[in-house]
């Protein structure tokens, strides 16, 4: 049986049911300035833990109170419609009640941090991308993440334990994952993938001794 189950966040447990996209809005706005897209933008927002002023000053946007305001607003916005997803609860009590510990690693801006650790107090570690300052498909967030859970990745099904993951990016949470021993899986609520809930995950790794 496992020993470590890590979970993808956004897609996979919790989902935005109103998207504002305040980053994405804050870089129109670099663009109206004359400032030109960089490849690397959206990492720096990833690996990096800062506000959205501290992104402004970062990439030399200049905001007005007003620009401020309705970014911070959109945020708020987004931040307010997240909702876990209903099968996230059951799965990972699931997996809970049969000793496995679970941990999520997720790239994300740090402005979703902390509502993601409010709507998912039960799990045993948090792995974001701005606090490592990597992002998946980079083995050392994967590692990272098995660390914080007390386990060591490279290790399938030996006796130094068995981690899985499981997400809703094929390339982020089953390809990458695998490439450092974590033995990962990809998601589809659409039926596509190699599961298609979480509940049927949490029961396959529970029965799989």
């Amino acid at each position: 049986m496992a020993k470590v189950v890590i979970f993808d966040v956004f897609g996979t447990l919790v989902q935005i049911r109103n998207r504002r996209s305040p980053y994405l809005q804050l870089l129109k706005l670099a663009r109206l300035q004359g400032r030109r897209p960089m490849p690397d933008d959206a990492l720096q927002l990833m690996t990096l833990d800062m506000t959205l002023a501290g992104a402004a000053r970062h990439f030399g946007i200049k905001l007005t109170d007003t620009q401020l305001q309705d970014l911070e607003q959109r945020l708020a916005e987004e931040l307010q419609s997240i909702a876990v997803f209903s099968d996230a609860p059951e799965a990972i009590d699931v997996l809970k009640n049969a000793g496995i510990r679970v941990g999520v690693c997720s790239n994300l801006a740090s402005s979703y941090g902390l509502s993601v650790k409010r709507l998912l107090p039960m799990l045993d570690a948090y792995t974001f991308s701005y606090e490592i300052g990597h992002v998946k498909p980079d083995p050392e967030i994967y590692r990272a993440a098995c660390a914080s859970l007390g386990i060591e990745a490279g290790h399938w099904f030996d006796s130094h334990g068995r981690v899985l993951m499981l997400g809703d990016s094929r390339q982020c949470d089953r390809d990458g994952p695998r490439e450092v021993g974590v033995m990962g899986y990809f998601l589809s609520r659409a039926g596509n993938g190699d599961f298609n809930n979480l509940l049927e995950f949490a029961k396959a790794v529970v029965s799989d001794d």
